[in-house]
C-alpha cells in the first residue's frame, strides 16, 4: 500500500487535494480517500507530499507535520478487525440473524468482546461508546453511541430467543447424518444464591463452599459446537442425555448419528429408554467395574495384550448384537500403576498411625467405633478401602493389604473397553476408537471456555434467562477462536499438519514441522510464533490514529498505523482489512 497527495480538479473552483492510499485487490489496483487537506497552507502540503515520497526536506519535517496535525485519539484497531473477520468467515453473524439489526450488532459485539477482553456488561458497554471506547470494535460495527448496560441485556434477551433457530443453522452446517456426535458436561461455579440453576454438587473445578451450574456441550466429530444447554448444579451425567436426543431428533430432523459420550454418561437406563427407541447408535467407555467383570468371565484376558495394543471381543450374553473394543494403553498403565503404589503406601502410613494410637502406652485409643472412625476416614481419603482387610475390637486393630486384589486390579492397568452399537462395515475398531477420544476435544472447548480466552467462569448473573444466555455468547465466542486458530495455525504453536498417531490407541504425537516451530520460535517464514493470546495483544497494537489538521476540527480523519510483518500475516490469514472505519 502506497500513500500520496492528489490533485483533483473541480472546474471554475480550486482543486480539491486529497491524501489518498492504493492497493490491490483481486489483482486490480484500487484507492481510497483517507484525508481532505485542501484547507491547508500550500506549504504545509507540499511539507507532506515531500514526506510521502520520501524525499529530504529543508528544515524538520517531523516538526512541521507537528504544527499541522493534532492526534486526539488512538484505540485498538487490528484485534478488531481480526476477530470480526474470524467471526464473519465461519458464519456466526448469519446464524445469530441474516439480516442486520441494532440487536444482532450488540450480540455481535458481545461474542467479540468475549474474545478480546472478557468482562462484565458493565465495563463492556463503557468500551463500546465513542468516549471511552478501547477498540474499534463498536465503530466496525456501528453500534450507537449510547450504549449501556441495560441494552446489552436486552440483546442478551434477544439472543436467547433465537437460540433454537442459532443452533438448528449450525446443525445444518456441522453435523452429517451417521457421523459421531460429541457430547460432554462440565460445571463452573457461581456467586449468586438465588439462580435456580445454582445447586450444590461435585465440582469439576474443585471449588468448594460455593454453588455451581452445569453446562453441556453437543458438537460434531471435530470437536466444533453446535448447541450448549446449562442444568442445575446437581444433576446427574445420565440425566442430562435425554434433552440432547431431543434436540438431534426433533430440533435438528437427523435420523441417524453416532453419539458418542463419556464412561458414565451413557447408562442402560438411557440406552434402553432414549437411545435405541430414537434409532441412534452410541460409542462410549465400559466403567471400571464393568471390566473387572469381563475379566472375570474370561471374556477379557490381559494376556491378549502382551504383542498388541487393541483387540475385539465378544459377549453375547451381557452385550447382544453389540461390539466391544479393548485396547491397552502403555503410558496409562504405568501411570496408574505408579499412582496406586502412593495411595496404598499412604494409607499403610495412616493406618499405622492408627495401630501405634491403639497400641500406645498413654491414652490409648481403646473404643473400637472410634477405631473405626479413624480408619475409614483414611480409607476414604484415599479411596482404598477396596485394598485394605481390617481387623477391629475394643483396644485391637490390626490391617494387611489384599494381594490378591490388589494382583487382579493392576493386571488390569491401562485397559479401556469401548463398546459400540455400530455395525463393523459402518466403522471399524480402530474408528470407534478413535471416536471415543474425540471427547478431548470437548475437553479442550471446556478449558478453552473457562480460561483466561473467554472466562466463561465465575457465573455471576442471578437469572437463569441471563445465565442461559452468557453460556451462549461464550459458546459462539469458542466457535470463533476455533476458527481463528485454525487460519493463524502458521503463526501459533498450534501444530498446523495435524497430530500423528501410529495406531488409534497410541498417544497422538506433535508433527515434525510442530516440534520445529516450538524448538525455534520461529515460523517457517521466519516471524515470531505466539501463543493465541499474545498474538491477539499483538495484534492490539496496531492502532487506529484520529487525526485532526490544526485550526481545521472538522477535518479530523482516521488513519491506521502501518502492521508489523506479523500482523500483516495474520490479517492476510484470516483475510482482514485495517482500513479506517
Amino acid at each position: 500500500m502506497d500513500m500520496y497527495i492528489d490533485t483533483v480538479p473541480n472546474r471554475g473552483s480550486p482543486p480539491t487535494i486529497l491524501i489518498r492510499e492504493s492497493y490491490r485487490e483481486a489483482g486490480k489496483v484500487r484507492k481510497r480517500t483517507i484525508a481532505n487537506i485542501t484547507r491547508l497552507p500550500e506549504d504545509v502540503i507540499e511539507q507532506i507530499r515531500a514526506v510521502l515520497r520520501g524525499a529530504v526536506v529543508a528544515g524538520d519535517p517531523v516538526e512541521r507535520l507537528k504544527r499541522a496535525f493534532n492526534i486526539s485519539r488512538s484505540v485498538s484497531h487490528g484485534d478488531a478487525c481480526a476477530v470480526l473477520a474470524a467471526l464473519r468467515g465461519c458464519g456466526i453473524d448469519k446464524a445469530i440473524d441474516p439480516r442486520r439489526s441494532p440487536a444482532r450488532d450488540l450480540a455481535v459485539a458481545m461474542v467479540a468482546q468475549r474474545i478480546l477482553a472478557p468482562q462484565s456488561k458493565l465495563a463492556s458497554a463503557r468500551g463500546f461508546r465513542p468516549k471511552t471506547a478501547s477498540s474499534t470494535l463498536a465503530a466496525q460495527l456501528k453500534l450507537p453511541k449510547d450504549v449501556c448496560e441495560d441494552k446489552l441485556y436486552a440483546a442478551m434477551d434477544w439472543l436467547l430467543e433465537r437460540q433454537p433457530r442459532i443452533e438448528k443453522a449450525l446443525a445444518e452446517k456441522h453435523l452429517e447424518e451417521g457421523k459421531p456426535v460429541l457430547y460432554d458436561l462440565t460445571s463452573t461455579w457461581t456467586y449468586s444464591q438465588t439462580c435456580p440453576l445454582a445447586r450444590y454438587g461435585y465440582s469439576r473445578d474443585r471449588k468448594r463452599g460455593l454453588p455451581q451450574i452445569e453446562f453441556g456441550l453437543l458438537c460434531n466429530g471435530e470437536g466444533r459446537p453446535v448447541a450448549v444447554e446449562a442444568f442445575p448444579g446437581n444433576a446427574s451425567d445420565p440425566s442430562t442425555v435425554s434433552s440432547q436426543i431431543r434436540k438431534l431428533r426433533d430440533r435438528f430432523g437427523l435420523k441417524r448419528v453416532v453419539f458418542v459420550g463419556d464412561r458414565g454418561m451413557i447408562t442402560q437406563a438411557r440406552i434402553r429408554e432414549d437411545l435405541e427407541p430414537n434409532g441412534l447408535d452410541w460409542v462410549f467407555a465400559l466403567r471400571a467395574p464393568a471390566i473387572r467383570s469381563l475379566a472375570r468371565s474370561g471374556a477379557l484376558q490381559p494376556s491378549l495384550f502382551d504383542e498388541q495394543n487393541m483387540a475385539e471381543i465378544e459377549c453375547e450374553e451381557k452385550f447382544p448384537g453389540e461390539r466391544l473394543v479393548v485396547c491397552r494403553n502403555p503410558l496409562l498403565a504405568d501411570e496408574r500403576t505408579r499412582k496406586r503404589r502412593e495411595l496404598i503406601a499412604a494409607t499403610a502410613t495412616g493406618l499405622e498411625t492408627v495401630r501405634k494410637a491403639v497400641r500406645r502406652g498413654f491414652r490409648p485409643l481403646r473404643c473400637a467405633e472410634k477405631i473405626r472412625m479413624r480408619a475409614e476416614k483414611i480409607l476414604g481419603k484415599h479411596k482404598m478401602r477396596k485394598h485394605f482387610e481390617l481387623k477391629i475390637s475394643e483396644g485391637k486393630f490390626s490391617w494387611k493389604r489384599k494381594k490378591k486384589a490388589i494382583a487382579a486390579e493392576a493386571a488390569l492397568d491401562g485397559l479401556y473397553v469401548i463398546r459400540t452399537s455400530v455395525p463393523e462395515d459402518e466403522m471399524t475398531a480402530g474408528e470407534a476408537v478413535l471416536a471415543y477420544k474425540s471427547l478431548s476435544k470437548v475437553e479442550r472447548a471446556f478449558r478453552t471456555m473457562k480460561a483466561a480466552d473467554i472466562e466463561v467462569r465465575p457465573i455471576r448473573h442471578r437469572l437463569e434467562h441471563r445465565v442461559r444466555a452468557h453460556l451462549l455468547i461464550c459458546m459462539l465466542a469458542y466457535c470463533v477462536e476455533m476458527h481463528m486458530r485454525k487460519a493463524l495455525a502458521p503463526l501459533l504453536f498450534d501444530d498446523e499438519d495435524g497430530p500423528v498417531r501410529e495406531s488409534p490407541v497410541a498417544k497422538a504425537e506433535r508433527s515434525a514441522g510442530a516440534r520445529k516451530k516450538a524448538a525455534t520460535k520461529r515460523t517457517r517464514s521466519g516471524l515470531d510464533v505466539h501463543d493465541f493470546k499474545g498474538l491477539i495483544e499483538h495484534l492490539g497494537d496496531l492502532t487506529m490514529n484520529r487525526v485532526t489538521p490544526k485550526g481545521s476540527k472538522e477535518r479530523e480523519f482516521d488513519i491506521p498505523t502501518s502492521p508489523t510483518p506479523t500482523q500483516a500475516q495474520a490479517l492476510r490469514l484470516l483475510n482482514a482489512k485495517i482500513a479506517a472505519h
